[in-house]
């Protein structure tokens, strides 16, 4: 079948790379793509978003199957525009419906629906600057460390937790009045503050079936031990260590059968991958966020962990078959390492030439923001490659990747050095 991912990170580069080894593959287009999915994939130059574009190539490559990478497009609809359209509603998408997109669009929304189905979060409140009073208010009645979400998407970049009352109130005001991230925080919930450690849960579901990937932990602060500003992810280790058998039952009893039997009450469609972010709190897990795709750099350590066919997953999805699949998990720890911009997350250059990634063995090198330029690979994003190991445990397979860092250059090239340190 031909097959079309959309999208143009290291999670779209590690999908092209799965689904290049199936069989049942017979072309694979990336739209639109980067220097990693151009060796083993058709890039098309077309925006995630365009959607009357998405369709023409759809009908034009005679596509099948379409794997929708980033959250954008899943917000804005994109399932949708293909079922309301006769002449391709046959075309599988892998991703849920807009009502369902919700769950990651709108912070909310996915509060409501975690309390709606009794499923363990933090306590909230949600603001706008018609009320912005109150929000002090209630940060007044919190104990210190405050969280502030911005409802909407703002690229990984909308969660600020800060120590101090009137930082926190100063920021609120940012969010709501001075509209700091845009649309996206004219509304902001604001939540009590757990303390735990976080990791990622992955589910591919079809809507009445579930199953259950391999756990991830990534860093999303830019400094070492975990300080700075967020980013979109620094690196990610798999399996999580700490989340034994005990741990992932309560996961599944708890968050997963309840998430997906919520779905179903509520009657939203979904047929794709959901990521929960989850904090572990004493040997308690509860949700701090749904995401309603893969994670980015998580997919870079949970895919190489998968023994199973991802198209055969995928098709299992859009006929809602899943409950006949066993998933298959390789034993061996993976992790990876993220080369980023230097200024990223806040100001940085693009247009560096990047060299050594043809002399890396033994490591895999998933590219991000990094596009062909001629005879080079230049950097394009603030997160440029991600460099994924085995090992017989996270430490080995993280040592690993940093040995092969050693081999790749482009000028202001940053990374933590301490991925995994708090396991």
């Amino acid at each position: 079948m031909n097959i079309l991912i959309l999208g143009s990170g290291g999670r779209e580069h590690t999908f092209a790379w799965k689904i290049a080894q199936s069989p049942k593959c017979k072309k694979l287009f990336v739209a639109p793509g980067n220097s990693g999915t151009a060796g083993i994939a058709k890039n098309i130059p077309i925006s995630v978003n365009d959607f009357d574009a998405i369709k023409v190539l759809v009908k034009e490559k005679n596509i099948n199957m379409v794997i929708v990478g980033p959250e954008d497009p899943l917000v804005k609809g994109i399932h949708d525009f293909f079922l309301n359209d006769n002449e391709i509603n046959e075309v599988a998408v892998i991703g849920p419906q807009k009502a369902a997109a919700q769950l990651e669009g709108s912070k909310e929304f996915a509060k409501e629906f975690l309390y709606r189905h009794n499923i363990p979060t933090a306590a909230y409140k949600s603001f706008n600057k018609e009320n912005v009073e109150e929000g002090y208010a209630f940060l007044e009645t919190l104990k210190p460390p405050y969280v502030l979400k911005a409802d909407g998407l703002a690229a990984g970049k909308g969660v600020v937790i800060l120590s101090d009352i009137n930082e926190a109130k100063t920021e609120l005001k940012s969010m709501l009045v001075d509209a700091k991230f845009g649309k996206a925080s004219s509304k902001v919930v604001i939540e009590e503050f757990l303390d735990g450690i976080e990791l990622s849960c992955f589910v591919l579901t079809d809507g009445k079936n579930y199953k259950i990937l391999p756990t991830a932990k990534d860093y999303k602060r830019i400094g070492e031990g975990d300080t700075g500003l967020n980013t979109g992810g620094m690196g990610a280790i798999s399996p999580v260590p700490f989340a034994n058998e005990s741990f992932l039952n309560k996961v599944e009893e708890r968050i997963v059968k309840p998430t997906i039997k919520g779905l179903q009450k509520d009657n939203m469609p979904y047929k794709g991958f959901v990521f929960i972010g989850l904090i572990k709190v004493g040997d308690d897990p509860k949700v701090i966020e749904y995401n309603v795709r893969m994670g980015d750099p998580e997919t870079e350590v949970v895919l190489p962990r998968l023994k199973n066919d991802l198209v055969d997953l995928f098709l299992a999805t859009a006929n809602q078959t899943l409950e006949a699949i066993d998933i298959e998990i390789d034993e061996r720890a993976a992790t990876t390492i993220m080369l980023v911009s230097g200024g990223y997350p806040e100001l940085y250059e693009k247009g560096k030439i990047i060299t050594g990634v043809e002399t890396i063995k033994d490591s895999i090198v998933f590219h991000a923001g990094s596009q062909i330029k001629g005879d080079h690979i230049i950097t394009s994003g603030g997160r440029v490659m991600a460099i994924t190991s085995y090992g017989k445990t996270y430490k080995e397979a993280i040592k690993k990747s940093y040995q092969n860092i050693e081999k790749l250059h482009f000028d202001k090239i940053n990374y933590r050095k301490d991925i995994g340190f708090d396991l």
